[in-house]
């Protein structure tokens, strides 16, 4: 007998009863986004390699070890797996003109990879929303993605458990000032740097000022503050940012320390921040990248987005909060008997026609054994179908969860009315009293 085969490591099966969860958030998170203006744009897991090159930054760590890439074997072309969505985003923004018909709200919910060692919270295939505005050139638009992020947290109730962090990286040339000065500063204590702060100490030194490294942190608790770098305009475009963002009621940190870890970003970032996740405490994540249209190949183009791993947002859902139990089909046929069979295929179609949630019974099994599995479906109520119902045209109603309601006969053609009366009308009612 040959080995089963495994999924590949931090490749993950969601199974029945987690995949519900997913669906929810999924719909949820569609929802919200809409209510935003925002459309649906889908892109392709498989991208060219140069466009996360030129999007990320050579010296990133994910362009340098977390990319899954490889050779087209009929064209040789080097494509990879998507690693994030920004980029296959723009890409697809500049291919198809978007940004020169209107400015333009966007999102995607999908897969992306990335090649490192699989642990809590991060994953080589992962789930991740992505939210982007192309067009919008003000400090507004960044405030309203925010506020995006924070109604999702309000939704899930999860709002509490979450801290917002907001800094201003300003524009590449302030920035390269400040990273030059940095670089010095950190030379000057470069025996106090750990082998992965020393390894980006030339090609990406922003990137040390995240590092979780205790005696780095208090290394660049020192450091220059890229704030004092920022111009009139930078400064002018964050002032409006945090004005905003008072005006709503949203509390934050200013965090000197926020860099995030892609090349194109450029003045607001933020991230959202827990501590019920361990060392992955950061949940969502986003700024402004307004170079990056022009630098694939488009005309200059203001930009914004934020993304977010759906792993993550279940994850301290279930950390917050017991887990509920699956909501089962309003009905369960149960049935007996070749006509009965054909008279309960009938029935569950014409049920689902006016939009019921109804499960049937197939591979056979006694009466008791299929009531059973009706009970443990979660099912409200069970249907149950045997040759003289059949051949009567009447089916026997019996409701699971409310016990005191008796089991009744009644018309098949009249089952319909009956349900839609029992599960609508009582939704009805309590919206009424509330």
């Amino acid at each position: 007998m040959s080995k089963p085969l495994q999924s590949v490591k931090g490749m993950n099966d969601i199974l029945p009863g987690e995949a519900e969860k997913w669906a929810a958030l999924e719909m949820l998170v569609s929802t919200l986004a809409r209510n935003y203006g925002y459309r649906p744009i889908r892109l392709p897991i498989v991208e060219p390699t140069p466009l996360f090159c030129r999007a990320i930054g050579e010296v990133t760590d994910i362009v340098e070890k977390e990319m899954y890439s490889f050779e087209d074997r009929l064209n040789g072309e080097a494509l990879t797996l998507r690693p994030e969505g920004t980029a296959g985003c723009v890409r697809a923004v500049i291919q198809h003109g978007l940004a020169r018909q209107t400015a333009q709200r966007l999102f995607y919910i999908g897969p992306m990879f990335r090649h490192e060692r699989p642990q809590k919270g991060r994953y080589r295939q992962f789930q991740q929303i992505g939210v982007e505005a192309f067009g919008f050139d003000g400090p507004d638009i960044d405030v309203e993605q925010i506020l995006m992020t924070a109604r999702l947290w309000e939704m899930l109730n999860i709002e509490e458990h979450l801290t917002l962090h907001l800094n201003s990286l300003g524009q590449p040339e302030e920035r390269a000032r400040y990273r030059a000065d940095l670089t010095t500063y950190l030379e000057a204590h470069r025996e106090k740097l750990d082998e992965d702060a020393l390894r980006r100490l030339h090609s990406n030194p922003l990137r040390i000022l995240d590092s979780k490294n205790p005696e780095v942190q208090a290394v660049c608790a020192d450091a220059p503050r890229l704030m004092t770098y920022l111009g009139k305009a930078s400064l002018a475009h964050f002032d409006g940012v945090r004005r905003l963002l008072d005006a709503t009621g949203i509390q934050y940190v200013v965090d000197p320390c926020l860099v995030r870890g892609l090349d194109y970003y450029n003045l607001t970032v933020f991230e959202w921040v827990t501590d019920r996740l361990g060392a992955q405490g950061t949940l969502c994540a986003g700024g402004r990248y307004d170079g990056l249209v022009e630098q694939l190949g488009g005309k200059p183009t203001p930009a914004c987005g934020w993304a977010c791993g759906l792993e993550r947002i279940l994850a301290l859902v279930a950390e917050v909060f017991q887990p509920g139990e699956i909501p089962g089909p309003e009905a369960y046929i149960v049935h007996q008997g070749e006509e009965a069979c054909h008279a309960a295929f009938r029935q569950a179609e014409q049920l689902r026609a006016l939009g019921l949630s109804v499960q049937l019974n197939c591979g056979g099994g006694s009466f008791k054994a299929q009531m059973k599995k009706a009970d443990a479906s979660g099912a409200h109520c069970a249907i149950i179908i045997g040759d003289d119902e059949a051949r009567a045209e009447a089916v026997q109603l019996k409701f699971l969860r409310d016990r005191d309601t008796p089991q009744q006969r009644l018309p098949a053609n009249d089952l319909g009315d009956v349900l839609l009366d029992y599960f609508f009308n009582d939704i009805d009612e309590t919206e009424e009293e509330l």
